[in-house]
């Protein structure tokens, strides 16, 4: 404490006595006379003393004080601890329902992408109406060998992979 007391009182000594700095280029016109530089520390060092004593209230406020005793101190705590825990299981709920909902936006785009499947051949019957045992593979190898049939009864692009046949389905 002592040193810094030592230390602004030798900067402001510095201040108020020595001489401005010359620097080549700069125009010292505007420069202000030495009469109106002390009164600018005076204020300079009055408004940092306010500042300072600011802070130090601040410091003093913030520390607890002699009504704060340990048992308030662990009241505090657990209250806190249980609006945690509170907000903890919101959370966990939240994100329940937030599951549910994703669950529920992801069968209806499946069920979306199956009626825009079902539009794009609708001569097909869908897998499930067709036989619930059958499998995405199989129908689409039935769907292929009955689109891939020309009007002269002749295979065209004869091609019996589950790609060719969902590439022919879609055309």
């Amino acid at each position: 404490m002592v040193q810094a007391e030592h230390f602004c009182n030798s900067v402001g000594i510095l201040q108020q006595y020595s001489t401005p700095s010359k620097f080549p280029g700069f125009d010292r016109i505007g420069t202000p006379q030495p009469h109106q530089q002390q009164e600018d520390y005076a204020a300079l060092f009055a408004t940092l003393i306010i500042r300072c004593a600011k802070d130090i209230d601040t410091l003093i406020e913030s520390l607890p004080s002699e009504e704060s005793s340990q048992e308030l101190q662990v009241a505090s705590l657990s209250r806190l601890e249980q609006e945690n825990l509170e907000a903890g299981e919101q959370l966990e709920e939240v994100v329940r329902q937030g599951e549910a909902l994703l669950q529920r936006i992801q069968a209806a785009l499946q069920d979306i992408a199956q009626s825009q499947l079902d539009m794009q051949n609708p001569i097909a019957p869908t897998a499930s109406s067709l036989n619930p045992g059958i499998n995405a593979t199989q129908f689409q190898q039935e769907a292929f060998n009955s689109n891939s049939v020309s009007g002269n009864g002749s295979n065209s692009h004869a091609s019996h992979t589950p790609e060719a046949s969902a590439a022919s389905i879609s055309q």
